[in-house]
């Protein structure tokens, strides 16, 4: 029977996949260390954490380093929550992983958009949940990669040095501080790059938003702060809820006397819409099969 001429709709049957979302994270990975000036950024990123692990390493040597401790810098030494939360929350840290967010994940779904890509990859046998969570773990391979992983090999370096498990036994919760801590970066910078990409059709405009709208929110808590003196003007500042969070994660006292759920209940609110705008956004595709 020959069929008339005209659109006909495939008869076939998808083959489902156990991992359908790798294709994506595998490709944007590929893509984000081609990139020009990347690789640099991305090995600098990881330079707090050598000196992190000198620091552990002159804990376990006091008497060899005693020219070191002078001035109260032996505090900087001491292997406790807030050591770990100096390196999670640190201002280099979290800055960082805006600037990778620049490179890694600005194109994510802004060239999508722009290639009207979206209705390729729906046509094939892909959930738009898979799409989304193979673009997000993109960006959750490098938070992670940069906080939990190098956290937590700094627990087991020092449990190494000391020769014991005293660490552990005296803070049995910190390594799900670090995890939990570390998941919850992961969401927050999943989310805000995400959200940022789909605002625009250019990469280009988006890597200066994932820049710009970070800096400004750090800028308008400075200046207000300045003429204000208001503590509770930090909420206006990505940085600082991040580390208002992360002071309560690792049970240690805040830079700022703001309760921390406060920070916790701003940054959800904004991821809340952040998810709720991207979906939006990939629902509004229309897919034909």
């Amino acid at each position: 029977m020959i069929r008339e001429h005209g659109y006909s709709h495939w008869n076939g049957q998808f083959i489902e996949r156990r991992l359908p979302w790798w294709p994506i994270t595998r490709l944007n990975l590929k893509l984000a260390f081609r990139k020009k000036h990347f690789r640099p950024v991305y090995a600098l990123s990881f330079l707090p954490a050598f000196f992190f692990i000198v620091a552990i390493y002159i804990s376990e040597r006091i008497e060899d380093f005693q020219f070191m401790m002078r001035g109260g810098r032996a505090i900087l030494f001491e292997i406790n929550p807030n050591f770990f939360k100096n390196y999670l929350a640190s201002d280099f840290l979290l800055f960082m992983l805006i600037l990778i967010m620049v490179f890694a994940a600005a194109g994510l779904m802004a060239d999508d958009f722009r290639f009207n890509a979206l209705i390729l990859y729906f046509s094939r046998p892909l959930r738009k949940r898979d799409y989304l969570f193979g673009k997000a773990a993109v960006i959750a391979f490098f938070v992670l990669t940069l906080t939990a992983f190098p956290a937590i090999l700094f627990i087991f370096i020092k449990l190494l040095f000391a020769g014991n498990f005293s660490l552990l036994k005296n803070y049995p919760w910190l390594p799900l501080s670090i995890i939990g801590y570390s998941l919850f970066l992961t969401i927050f910078y999943c989310l805000y790059a995400l959200f940022l990409s789909c605002l625009s059709r250019n990469s280009r405009y988006v890597s200066v938003m994932i820049f710009a709208v970070y800096v400004f929110s750090d800028f308008l808590y400075a200046f207000f702060y300045n003429w204000l003196r208001q503590p509770f003007l930090l909420l206006l500042s990505f940085k600082h809820n991040l580390q208002q969070v992360a002071a309560f994660a690792f049970g240690v006292k805040p830079a700022q006397p703001v309760p921390w759920f406060w920070s916790f209940l701003v940054l959800g609110l904004f991821c809340l819409l952040a998810g709720y705008f991207i979906l939006r956004k990939i629902r509004a595709v229309e897919v034909i099969r």
